[in-house]
C-alpha cells in the first residue's frame, strides 16, 4: 500500500467517525491556536517596545553620571552623582577626531506644578538644547520648537507634551498662552511656542507628559546646581551617531569616554555610556524568553490534544482487530499496517493544526483590536511561529501514534481473525 492509498484510506476512517474524528481534533486545535496567539502576543510586544525606543531617535548613545559613594565607601544608585556637564556635551560636539559623532544634545529634568487659569498639571520640566528635536524626535504639531538664540538668551519660552496641552487648554489654542511654572517656592511664567507630536507611554516613560523649556534657563532660573569643578549639571548627554553599524558606535564610545575621562581628570568612569543598541538587545532577550514562556504554556495543551490522539487511535487498533487480520491474510505486510495507522494519527494532527493556526491567527487579530486601557495591544503572527506550531502538532501526531500503529501492526492474524 503506497503513501496516497493510506492518506485515502485513513480520511475514509475519519469520515466514517465525524464526531470522534472532530473531538479528537480539539485539542491539537486548541493547542495549536494558544500557541499562535500566545507567540504573536510576545512578538507583538517585542515590536511595540522596539518601535517605541526607535521613536526616542536613531543611533543615540545615552551619557548619564556615575555613581557616589558615600559613608564606608558604599556606592548609591547610578545617575546620582552629579558628573555631567554643559561643558562635556559642548566639547564632545566640537571634538574634531570623533567623527562619529552627528549631534549632541543634553539634558536637564526637574519636576514642576504648571498652571494656568483653574487648571494645573504636576509634570517633567526638561531644559532642552534646539538639537534636542532632531535627536530625540520630539517634533512640534503647533508652533515651532526651542531656537538656539532661545537657549542663549535664557528665555521663558516653553514648548508643551500633547497630555500637557490637553490638560491645560483643553478648549485648544496653547501656542502664545501664559502658563506659570512652578519649582518648590518659586514661581516663574512662560510664553508657550509650540506643542509637540503625541509619542505615548513608552519604555522611559510617558513621552507626552513633559513640557520643554531652555536649558539654560532652568539651569540659571530654577535650579541652578553645579558641579564639584563648578560646571552646569546635566542629567543625560544624548549624542546621535553617524550610523548605526557596532564597529562606529564602538569606536564612539571609546573616545567619548577618553575625552570625559579627560576632561574629569579620573580613571575610574564616573559617568556610563549605554547604546539604543544594548537597551534593546537587552529589552528584546527578556521579551523573547516570555514568548517563549508563553507558548511553551499554550503547548501543554498541545501534549494534552497529542495523548487523546494516542487514546482514539487506541480504540480504533481494538475496533479494527479483524480488518487488520483480514489484510495481513491477503498479503499486508505488518509495516503496511504501521503505515496506515501512522497515517490517521498525523492526518489527525495535521488537519488539527491547520485549523488552529488559522484560529490562532484570528484570536490574535481580535486582541489587536482590542481597546485595554485607552491602548491597543500590538499583535504580530510571524511565520516560524505558524511553522513551529504546526510542525510539533504534525510530531504530535506520529509520537503519538507510534505505539497504537506498532500495537495494530504486532497483531497474531490468527488472533485478529478470532476476534468479536
Amino acid at each position: 500500500m503506497n503513501t496516497v492509498e493510506s492518506i485515502r484510506v485513513a480520511l475514509s476512517s475519519l469520515v466514517a467517525n465525524k464526531l470522534r474524528s472532530a473531538l479528537t481534533m480539539l485539542g491539537i486545535i486548541i493547542g495549536v491556536g494558544a500557541v499562535v496567539a500566545m507567540m504573536s502576543i510576545g512578538r507583538g510586544a517585542q515590536a511595540t517596545v522596539t518601535n517605541q525606543i526607535r521613536s526616542m531617535g536613531t543611533n543615540l548613545l545615552f551619557i548619564s553620571p556615575g555613581a557616589t559613594r558615600g559613608e564606608g565607601n558604599v556606592r548609591t544608585q547610578a545617575g546620582s552623582a552629579p558628573t555631567l556637564t554643559l561643558e562635556d556635551a559642548e566639547a564632545i560636539a566640537a571634538a574634531g577626531d570623533i567623527p562619529e559623532v552627528a549631534a549632541v544634545a543634553p539634558e536637564l529634568s526637574s519636576f514642576g506644578q504648571v498652571i494656568v487659569g483653574s487648571n494645573n498639571v504636576a509634570t517633567r520640566i526638561t531644559g532642552v538644547t534646539a538639537d534636542y528635536e532632531s535627536v530625540r524626535n520630539f517634533h512640534p504639531v503647533e508652533g515651532e520648537f526651542i531656537t538656539k538664540q532661545q537657549v542663549d538668551a535664557r528665555s521663558m519660552v516653553a514648548v508643551l507634551g500633547s497630555n500637557v496641552a490637553s490638560s491645560l487648554f483643553p478648549d485648544g489654542g496653547a501656542v502664545d498662552q501664559q502658563i506659570n511654572i512652578g519649582f518648590g517656592n518659586r514661581r516663574l511664567r512662560f510664553r508657550v511656542i509650540g506643542v509637540l507630536e503625541s509619542k505615548g507611554a513608552q519604555a522611559m516613560g510617558n513621552q507626552d507628559d513633559v513640557v520643554l523649556i531652555p536649558i539654560s534657563t532652568l539651569q540659571q532660573r530654577a535650579m541652578q546646581q553645579r558641579t564639584a569643578r563648578g560646571g552646569h549639571f546635566v542629567n543625560t548627554i544624548n549624542v546621535q551617531l553617524v550610523s548605526d553599524d557596532k564597529a562606529v558606535m564602538d569606536s564612539a564610545v571609546q573616545k567619548i569616554g577618553d575625552l570625559l575621562r579627560q576632561r574629569h581628570r579620573v580613571f575610574e568612569d564616573d559617568f556610563t555610556i549605554r547604546s539604543q543598541e544594548d537597551m534593546l538587545a537587552t529589552i528584546n532577550q527578556v521579551l523573547g524568553v516570555f514568548t517563549l514562556l508563553l507558548g511553551a504554556i499554550a503547548g501543554i495543551s498541545l501534549v494534552v490534544g497529542g495523548i487523546g490522539i494516542m487514546n482514539i487511535m487506541l480504540v480504533s487498533v481494538t475496533e479494527r482487530t479483524r480488518e487488520i487480520g483480514i489484510r495481513k491474510a491477503v498479503g499486508a505486510k505488518r509495516r503496511d499496517i504501521l503505515v496506515q495507522f501512522l497515517v490517521e494519527s498525523v492526518v489527525v494532527s495535521v488537519f488539527g493544526g491547520a485549523i488552529g493556526v488559522l484560529i490562532g491567527a484570528g484570536l490574535s487579530r481580535i486582541i489587536s483590536t482590542l481597546d485595554l486601557g485607552g491602548q491597543k495591544m500590538e499583535t504580530v503572527v510571524s511565520p516560524d511561529a505558524v511553522l513551529l506550531a504546526f510542525g510539533v502538532s504534525a510530531a504530535i501526531g506520529i509520537f503519538f501514534g507510534i505505539y497504537p500503529a506498532s500495537r495494530a501492526a504486532r497483531l497474531n492474524p490468527i488472533d485478529a481473525l478470532r476476534y468479536e
